[in-house]
């Protein structure tokens, strides 16, 4: 009797040890993910792009530019640079100047309106190559720090003026040179489909007291001509188109000088060929 139970007792525990050698393991559940613990990544379904062996989907790029509203800001991928986004930049002529420029009606904006352009400025007193103000640096400091907010596309026509500031603070011809010709390159290297024009200094002739003034738009007219660069040498034109009486301050036009700047410099342009052409982007009717 004592043989038979002790038989008994092996055949259980054999048979517990068979019971549990066939049962598997049930998978652990995977934890909550907000309660901070880390879990094993999920295998990917079959079919998905992680199983497939392909890349995961590349993140937006950003906004469509051609879907913001005008006046936006657009940070362009090509240059990493804040871009506004104008309605008609097709249109449009990018003016870079000093305090001649800046005013509404200027002769250089007035100028380029009468050959069809709708401006856009950023022309800003006491700058130039060299001359910088606590505003806002020289023109290729300006371009680079962003001082400047430039277009987004391909506007056709840039026009650079200037060279007064730079004068008055005795900037010496290397310094001007060597910032205009980087001033160039960069303009070039941005809107490579643009022509790019120069506008001399506002002077008096070289013989009725013009000086450095003088000096400095033969100078930016070597360095347009190296550049091949349109250039429009404004260094005479107060004693040569008499609008002395229209100066307030001995530098800056009333606005009957800026009219009659305005016109000479719009039939000099018109001549040089640089009246807005139509944009062959543009459909035409029948």
């Amino acid at each position: 009797m004592h043989k038979s139970r002790i038989l008994r007792s092996a055949a259980s525990v054999i048979a517990a040890g068979v019971l549990l050698a066939g049962c598997s393991q049930a998978p652990a559940e995977p934890s909550n993910p907000s309660s901070g613990k880390q879990t094993a990544a999920p295998v990917a379904p079959s079919g998905s792009p992680a199983a497939a062996g392909q890349s995961p989907k590349k993140p937006d790029s950003g906004p469509d530019p051609s879907k913001l509203p005008v006046g936006s800001l657009y940070k362009n991928p090509s240059n990493n640079r804040n871009e506004i986004i104008l309605a008609d930049v097709r249109q449009t002529a990018v003016l870079i100047g000093d305090s001649q420029s800046e005013p509404m009606g200027s002769w250089p904006r007035e100028a380029l309106g009468s050959l069809g352009y709708k401006v856009y400025s950023v022309a800003r007193g006491g700058t130039g190559y060299v001359a910088a103000t606590s505003k806002s640096g020289n023109y290729i400091e300006a371009l680079q720090r962003g001082d400047w907010v430039l277009p987004y596309g391909t506007p056709p026509l840039i026009v650079v003026e200037g060279g007064g500031n730079d004068a008055s603070h005795d900037a010496s011809d290397e310094q001007i040179t060597a910032n205009a010709n980087r001033l160039l390159a960069a303009l070039k290297k941005r809107y490579p489909q643009a022509k790019i024009a120069i506008i001399g200094t506002l002077a008096r002739g070289a013989n009725a007291g013009g000086g450095r003034r003088t000096q400095v738009d033969a100078l930016l007219g070597n360095i347009a001509a190296k550049a091949g660069a349109p250039f429009f040498s404004v260094g005479d034109w107060i004693s040569k188109y008499q609008v002395a009486g229209d100066l307030v301050d001995g530098v800056h036009l009333n606005a009957a000088g800026h009219a009659k700047l305005s016109g000479v410099l719009a039939a000099d342009m018109a001549a040089a060929g640089l009246r807005l052409q139509p944009d062959p982007t543009t459909p035409t009717e029948d």
